[in-house]
């Protein structure tokens, strides 16, 4: 039997996500809600009678799905709660951007994870209807709309599309409009349409329908009677059922009397099930109670409201799988270690449900950075001591990354006066990019102290008739050959002996903190008289410390080019000619 795909709906703030499955669904969620923006995680199934009624002869043909369940989210949270062993449970997402807008934080969040799950997904380029000069063409087929629109129309239509191809691209996506695409599996189809008016809705069923089908045919194979497998999207209060768990059915079957298992904080725990309740048709999981009815079964793919005993400490993102034997806790604490996994070193990771830990994971991963430790809830002075830990060790690694969760005020303070770093954010991607900023100016800030306290290998030639004062001090001009100089930094001649104290470097009258390869610059010394100590055409050699000299071959040899890697060796051998004539 094949089940109904699960597509994740998933977009910017405001972009029109919900307004896009009122229209599907004819209901009026969005303009109930708060500013119009989703509040919860809402999940709701779509008959495919209803599907094929609104695609009228576009549907594909031999088409066996029996429906649509989609989810709707306000940001990451459904897609990376909805999870399953290896990977997501949804099975193909629908990306909506506004087309005037283009991509905002959220929009890019959520392809970053979209990409790291290797999920499929369309883009709904919706909005149509603002573009100036549109008309409404009160049909569902955005082919029959842009026929209707004057040149012009379809002109700056056809320019915002190139907008968005250009954008994901540099997310390595090859895409088109639908119309051109090729081939679905190797290209993105955009789908102009406008939530509001119900233009190109057609279209974007006709697309999820036919690419579940096609493309996912085994995928959607299951066995309807097997045990229950599935992912808990929220957890929450309900008045009269008491504390509730929002889940997504992906395999099997559960029941009343069943008895689940699932992940806590710090163990697994199990629930027997009191009540099963579905969203009425058209209708979805996040609505009153009254817009429930009460089952004595479920089949995947399905979202159901569960009401029992023991739910209190089940967390977002947990497997929920029916036990059936003992092996229960083993199989969901494999999971969990998985996710937790840790290394020996780096930053803390604090995040408000497994999906986002998982997901945070992995792209922190992919930018090769280490964790140490991760963990639900807020940051604690525990946690802010744990980071401390790192300081020592690599400064850039006291750091703690905490993602849709609070501060404890103690661990504020404790952070505040060991000098450890607490990111905080709500958008995955942004937090990350807060972290490599942070690290960037880090390394920065370490790279300057560096360079002001060690001594580099620089080699200088006097340049002829430069020479502005003679002694007290001695002003004349150099080029810079090889390497660097600072004022502070001794010089010697090829012969090993010291000749000065470079007091001040001037580029055009303006004093200057160091001059590179390639500069020409005056420089003043102290003890020395022009003419005698140094003439014009010597050249001049910075004279690198011995025990600067062991760090550059032992810890900082990144900081200097194969060049300057040359000249330190060399200025080491002159050295050692200064010391045998002493």
């Amino acid at each position: 039997m094949m089940r109904q795909p699960i597509i994740c709906v998933m977009g910017h703030v405001d972009h029109g996500k919900t307004t896009l499955l009122d229209k599907i669904r004819n209901t009026t969620i969005a303009a109930r809600e708060a500013g119009g923006i989703t509040q919860h995680i809402g999940a709701s199934e779509v008959p495919i009678d209803v599907v094929k009624k609104i695609c009228g002869k576009m549907m594909p043909p031999n088409i066996e799905i029996p429906g649509l369940l989609f989810i709707d989210t306000p940001g990451h949270e459904a897609f990376t709660n909805l999870r399953r062993r290896g990977g997501n449970a949804s099975d193909l997402a629908i990306l909506v951007v506004d087309i005037n807008k283009g991509f905002e934080p959220q929009t890019v969040e959520a392809v970053e994870i979209l990409k790291e799950f290797k999920t499929p997904f369309v883009v709904a380029a919706n909005k149509v209807d603002v573009i100036t000069g549109w008309r409404d063409s009160h049909s569902k087929s955005i082919t029959e709309a842009i026929k209707m629109q004057s040149d012009f129309v379809v002109e700056a239509l056809n320019e915002k599309l190139y907008g968005l191809i250009g954008k994901l691209s540099e997310f390595e996506f090859t895409s088109e409009e639908f119309s051109k695409v090729k081939d679905f599996q190797k290209e993105l189809a955009i789908i102009p349409i406008s939530a509001k008016t119900g233009e190109g809705i057609a279209e974007l069923l006709m697309l999820v329908s036919g690419l579940s089908q096609k493309f996912l045919e085994m995928k959607l194979k299951v066995e309807v009677n097997g045990p229950g497998r599935g992912s808990i999207l929220e957890k929450r209060e309900v008045k009269g059922l008491g504390v509730t768990i929002d889940i997504i059915l992906y395999d099997g079957s559960l029941h009343i009397n069943d008895t689940i298992a699932f992940a806590t904080q710090t163990s697994v725990a199990t629930a027997k099930i009191k009540a099963l309740l579905k969203p009425k048709p058209l209708h979805e999981i996040r609505e009153s109670q009254s817009k429930f009815y009460h089952v004595d079964s479920v089949s995947a793919a399905s979202g159901v409201k569960i009401s029992g005993t023991g739910l209190d400490d089940a967390l977002p993102g947990s497997p929920v799988i029916q036990v059936l034997n003992n092996d229960y806790a083993e199989e969901i604490n494999s999971e969990i270690r998985d996710i937790f996994k840790t290394d020996k070193k780096g930053i803390i990771l604090k995040a408000d449900s497994i999906g986002s830990i998982e997901a945070i994971s992995m792209l922190l991963k992919d930018g090769s950075i280490d964790i140490s430790k991760k963990g639900l809830g807020n940051v604690t002075k525990r946690d802010v001591l744990d980071a401390f830990g790192m300081q020592a060790a690599n400064p850039l690694e006291s750091v703690i990354l905490a993602f849709n969760v609070a501060t404890e005020q103690e661990a504020s303070e404790t952070a505040i006066n060991s000098n450890v770093k607490i990111i905080e954010g709500n958008i995955i991607y942004k937090l990350i990019d807060d972290y490599k900023l942070f690290a960037e100016q880090m390394r920065k800030n370490t790279i300057k102290r560096i360079e002001e306290e060690l001594v580099f290998p620089g080699m200088i030639e006097v340049l002829p008739n430069s020479c502005f004062r003679v002694s007290h001090p001695a002003i004349f001009g150099v080029n810079v050959n090889v390497g660097r100089i600072m004022p502070g930094y001794l010089l010697m001649n090829a012969s090993g002996e010291v000749i000065g104290k470079i007091k001040g470097i001037q580029n055009e009258n303006s004093p200057v903190d160091a001059a590179k390869k390639g500069d020409s610059v005056a420089i003043s010394i102290d003890e020395i008289t022009f003419g005698r100590q140094v003439k014009e055409n010597d050249i001049l050699y910075t004279r690198v410390r011995d025990n600067d000299e062991m760090l550059f071959n032992r810890k900082f040899g990144d900081m200097l080019n194969d060049e300057e890697k040359a000249l330190l060796k060399q200025i080491s051998e002159i050295k050692k000619l200064g010391k045998n004539k002493q």
